[in-house]
């Protein structure tokens, strides 16, 4: 059974971009790496077409479980999204409880979370503790050093 991902519109973009990438440039580098190892004679005993086939099942097996995650993706119409409650691509504004530091995170699928552009996954910790919060709301978050405190001070789309 596969797992649906929702995307933005620039996620999915970029997504179908490295597939294409994959597909178009670095499937027929490495049948030319191949070939240009085979023609160097014995192959019971050329380590460079073994390394160059190897080479060519780990692309296979990246574009295989690229296309599958693409043919799963959905598009989130960022229009149509609620802000009372925290759903994927909301944007939020929250307040820890014990240091009082507000931030600022975009929930988003997990393959285009970029916690430096403050995009978190909403399968992270901080992502599910927050999910279906509305303001005003404490979010209680188990994470490997005790449990944090979020109150939810503001929900966006944009």
């Amino acid at each position: 059974m596969s797992k649906v991902s929702y995307y933005t519109a620039e996620g999915l973009k970029k997504l179908r971009d490295e597939l294409e990438h994959l597909k178009s440039i670095e499937r027929p580098k490495a049948s030319q790496a191949i070939a240009e190892a085979r023609d160097k004679g014995d192959l019971s005993e050329n380590a460079e077409y073994d390394a160059a086939k190897e080479a060519q099942g780990l692309l296979e097996m990246k574009i295989s479980k690229m296309e599958e995650l693409y043919s799963n993706a959905r598009l989130i119409d960022e229009s149509q999204l609620d802000v009372t409650k925290v759903l994927v691509l909301s944007k939020v504004k929250i307040k820890n409880q014990a240091n009082g530091m507000e931030m600022n995170y975009t929930l988003v699928a997990e393959s285009e979370a970029d916690i430096k552009t403050g995009k978190i996954s909403v399968t992270s910790p901080i992502g599910k503790g927050l999910l279906g919060k509305s303001v005003g709301e404490t979010a209680e978050i188990i994470v490997p050093n005790g449990t944090l405190q979020f109150e939810v001070l503001a929900i966006s789309r944009d």
